[in-house]
């Protein structure tokens, strides 16, 4: 089994959309959409839920009122705050130190586990999808992210599927590691502006520092010619693949309008501008397998990859 993980340093690049037009071009794939913070496949696949988990983050103080002789030790040494004046927890507030479980001299305040969102197992048109809703305010995203992909691999060898293809978080934080680690390519899509520049690099040194295989895609390529060479640049520099550029088009505006993915909009158009550009991403999309076919098993080893004057 296969995994495949397309990120990007920053939002916007068009991640989501290549993915999804992904999906409905390979033939045994599970989705997983492990952009927990923000996700949105949904919005295009149209998943039918089939199984719902409760994800449960960081533990939250707990005062019992029967037991709290108010004697302000919480409120004195909690240092967010979380503790109001009527000695009652902010489960918004409390980043489960538990340091007033600590300094509360009578035992009136326990940790407890909360709802912080929730994992699903779905049916969508292109196959099965894992993904999941992180709560408003929550954190530890990277566990919920961990629990997506291990219900991907669930789906996967439940309908013997030989691919997974994840839709990463944008960035480098706890989220996007814990969607790489362990697969077997990383599809890296930037745009060329400043800010996409910076954060391709820093993604890129991210990939390489977990020894994954990596490529670029140049997303929106024709908006500034001359960024777009220097991202060239600079991939060629640290031996990194880039197996496609997409031009700026407004086709991907009205597919995702009719909740469709780039390649369902565009079967059977007469527009050229739109079929040429369904054209390219399958293009990108025929490299990607073949590298992945090219990837030799982890167990085996695999040619670590350097950074170079980064």
């Amino acid at each position: 089994m296969k995994q495949l993980t397309v990120i990007s340093g920053k939002g916007g690049t068009g991640k989501t959309t290549l993915t999804a037009a992904f999906a409905s071009l390979a033939k045994n794939a599970v989705i997983a959409d492990c952009d927990v913070d923000t996700a949105d496949m949904h919005l295009i696949l149209k998943p039918e839920i089939l199984e719902k988990e409760d994800y449960y983050g960081f533990e939250v103080a707990r005062i019992d009122p029967e037991l709290c002789i108010e004697c302000r030790k919480c409120r004195e040494f909690c240092r967010y705050g979380a503790v109001n004046e009527n000695f009652e927890v902010d489960p918004y507030g409390c980043e489960g130190c538990a340091v007033c479980t600590i300094v509360c001299p009578n035992g009136a305040v326990s940790m407890e586990q909360r709802v912080s969102g929730q994992s699903f197992s779905s049916e969508t048109r292109f196959g099965p999808m894992a993904h999941a809703k992180l709560g408003i305010g929550e954190e530890a995203s990277g566990k919920l992210v961990s629990a997506v992909r291990s219900n991907a691999k669930k789906l996967a060898e439940q309908y013997h599927k030989d691919l997974i293809i994840i839709d990463g978080p944008p960035g480098t934080g706890c989220s996007t590691i814990a969607a790489i680690t362990g697969t077997d390519l990383v599809l890296v899509v930037s745009e060329p502006t400043v800010s996409g520049i910076h954060d391709l690099k820093r993604i890129i040194e991210l990939a390489v520092h977990f020894m994954i295989p990596t490529v670029v895609c140049i997303n929106k390529s024709d908006i500034n010619e001359e960024n777009t060479q220097l991202i060239e640049n600079f991939c060629a520099e640290q031996e990194i693949p880039v197996i496609g550029r997409l031009p700026y088009n407004d086709i991907v505006t009205k597919a995702m309008l009719q909740e469709q993915t780039l390649i369902e909009y565009t079967k059977g158009s007469e527009c050229l501008n739109e079929s040429e550009f369904s054209d390219q991403v399958c293009q990108i999309w025929a490299r990607v397998e073949n590298i992945l076919m090219g990837v030799q098993d982890k167990q085996k080893g695999i040619k670590t990859l350097k950074m170079k004057n980064l």
